[in-house]
């Protein structure tokens, strides 16, 4: 799979985040405890942060030649972190299954798998 498929979902991922936060600050206010409305713009939050790496992640023409699987690598992650850990909270709080907490933390695993990724790409890397 090619970067711009990763930067690609970004931007569609920065949409449905711009989305779910205005649904989530408008409609679901009435309609949502504090606590779902809590958990609610954790989701937005941590997808919009993890979007935007991505889409950095995505366009790093400089590390394409030196590292190019482990971007891919760091992609991966992020999208699937992005669909555990926020897509898990989001439906946590819609529709408060419990078991789905247990599966936020394997998203938030392949976060800091991604942020670590990519300190280990930049190691090594000449600077100019």
């Amino acid at each position: 799979m090619s970067l711009l498929v990763f930067s690609r979902f970004a931007t569609l991922s920065g949409f449905i985040a711009v989305a779910l936060g205005a649904f989530g600050a408008h409609a679901l206010k009435t309609k949502f405890s504090a606590y779902q409305l809590d958990i609610w713009q954790t989701a937005v939050f941590y997808q919009f942060v993890h979007t935007l790496l991505l889409l950095f992640v995505s366009q790093q023409t400089s590390l394409i030649c030196s590292r190019p699987m482990l971007l891919k690598t760091i992609c991966y992650c992020l999208v699937a972190g992005i669909l555990l850990f926020s897509g898990s909270l989001y439906l946590l709080a819609a529709l408060s299954i419990k078991w789905l907490g247990a599966v936020t933390p394997l998203g938030g695993l392949l976060f800091l798998m991604s942020w670590m990724l990519l300190a280990f790409a930049y190691t090594g890397k000449k600077h100019n």
